[in-house]
């Protein structure tokens, strides 16, 4: 199918901009006996996909999806991009992905928990991991957005670990249906 005829759903969110302009000066809060996070030094497109796929099925995370595995294996093979993988007792919990290819400036692209992690109290402890990883190498300012298909704790979550709102923009996205992620009516356009 052509991406000219491809079906999609238009879904309107208002995304938010954030930034953080110094380190935070406490220490993170310490993650739970039995969870750790890893670094996923040589990222496969496999374990990307079920990553991505598994943390942003229900937020409607679609624009990785389309990328085919030649594009988005440039990305993962890029150095100044890094994959951080939240364990739990061994099993994948949530992931976040650092961009540093505009350095001193770092980007929190991706940062969620898997559906069986939410609610646990991990959300914090890995946010505050996330933020101090990226002030690591001479990092000047830490930016993240998120947007109203997010997890409803994730803004106050990012302001209360110290990001500040920079602007909030409404986006129309033409989602591909038959990426088969469930888009909330409260987001649909039409």
């Amino acid at each position: 199918m052509s991406i000219a005829a491809e079906r999609t759903a238009a879904v309107a969110v208002d995304v938010t901009f954030l930034r953080m302009d110094r380190r935070p000066a406490d220490p993170p809060p310490a993650l739970p006996p039995g969870v750790k996070v890893t670094e996923a030094r040589r990222c496969t497109i496999g374990f990307y996909r079920y990553l991505y796929d598994t943390v942003g099925h229900d937020y409607v995370w679609w624009l990785r999806r389309t990328l085919t595995d030649a594009e988005l294996g440039r990305v993962l093979a890029d150095p100044g991009v890094t994959i951080h993988v939240l364990y739990k007792d061994g099993e994948p919990a949530g992931f976040y992905e650092l961009d540093r290819r505009n350095r001193p400036l770092v980007n929190l692209s991706y940062f969620g928990l898997m559906p069986h992690a939410i609610g646990a109290g991990l959300g914090r402890a890995f946010l505050g991991q996330a933020v101090a990883e990226a002030w690591e190498q001479g990092t000047r300012a830490l930016t993240v957005n998120t947007c109203t298909a997010d997890h409803p704790r994730a803004l106050p979550n990012y302001l209360a670990t110290g990001f500040t709102r920079l602007r909030t923009v409404r986006e129309v996205w033409n989602v591909p249906l038959h990426l088969g992620l469930p888009i909330p009516s409260r987001l649909r356009i039409g």
